[in-house]
């Protein structure tokens, strides 16, 4: 008879009931932690403008108010920005998934020459940059200036996202692009034909990081655009918080307490705009959901 293997009695027994709340407790946890900024500003916009000055909601919604919500909605400025943003979105985003794929194509062939060179060469401006007076007198020597595409093609191209996709491609098995090449294949054709149609994950992955990113971005705006009829939609929105507020002192009764109900609306406004101006770019995500996990995992390992 096979010897009894003595148990530690110290072991977590597997499945054990304590753990599984354990964890399950600190999930939960943690989801709170994450959504509950999110609550706060939802509760924020739709309050009482008094509470919201008053800073006296935190759990529920006090009263209901929906001006903030009107009052974006028909503010043409707003609608401008919003429709900028949404062509430095898709243009960024065609034109960094395109580079990111043509970059990282070549240095995944075996017989390029340097092939070694250019990747180690690609990593030094990933962490170094010339800084923001070169790119400005770039930007404004290359007629750029004061245009849409001072914002579109200077963050067209990202190293991170060409070495990411490089990675990709590298896990691709051989023998594929070997059939390809056997059927009379160029390489633009085993790219395009071949290896861009299995490669939907890592190209999720890339998109909806170029979407955030760009949708998120208002420096360069700043820097580039004094024009406000091409500003995006956080620079808008950077106007709106940064705004100051009206001198009580110098003006009448009257005056002053409808200056005091403006600021009041416009704090509870900053919370709507931020509602209003995150929600898009939050849908989008679970349309890139199925690709993203498994593009991010294999795009960053090699086998």
């Amino acid at each position: 008879m096979a010897a009894l293997v003595k148990r530690n009695p110290n072991t977590i027994k597997q499945g054990s009931v304590v753990v599984d709340v354990v964890l399950y407790a600190l999930a939960l946890a943690l989801c709170l932690i994450t959504l509950y900024p999110f609550y706060f500003v939802i509760i924020m916009s739709i309050s009482n403008p008094t509470e919201v000055a008053a800073m006296n909601v935190f759990w529920y919604p006090k009263g209901f108010f929906l001006d903030s919500y009107k009052l974006i909605v028909s503010d043409t400025k707003m609608w401008w920005a919003y429709s900028n943003t949404l062509i430095y979105v898709s243009a960024g985003t065609i034109l960094n998934c395109l580079t990111a794929v043509l970059g990282a194509y070549p240095l995944t062939v075996r017989n390029l020459m340097g092939r070694k060179w250019v990747v180690s060469y690609l990593l030094i401006p990933m962490y170094f940059g010339g800084g923001l007076i070169p790119s400005y007198l770039l930007v404004n020597k290359l007629g750029l200036y004061d245009t849409m595409f001072a914002v579109i093609i200077p963050g067209m191209v990202s190293i991170w996202n060409i070495i990411l996709v490089r990675t990709f491609f590298a896990n691709i098995p051989d023998g594929l692009k070997e059939s390809a090449f056997i059927d009379g294949a160029s390489h633009l054709q085993l790219l395009f034909r071949v290896i861009i149609p299995i490669s939907k994950p890592i190209l999720a992955v890339i998109a909806i990081y170029s979407v955030v990113g760009i949708w998120n971005s208002w420096f360069d705006a700043l820097v580039y655009l004094p024009n406000e009829k091409l500003h995006p939609l956080q620079m808008y929105l950077y106007r709106v918080v940064v705004q100051q507020s009206v001198d009580l002192k110098m003006l009448s009764m009257e005056d002053a307490k409808n200056a005091v109900a403006n600021m009041l609306s416009n704090i509870q406004l900053k919370y709507a705009i931020i509602v209003f101006t995150t929600l898009p770019v939050i849908f989008t995500y679970p349309f890139f959901q199925k690709y993203f996990i498994k593009g991010a995992l294999l795009g960053s390992l090699k086998e």
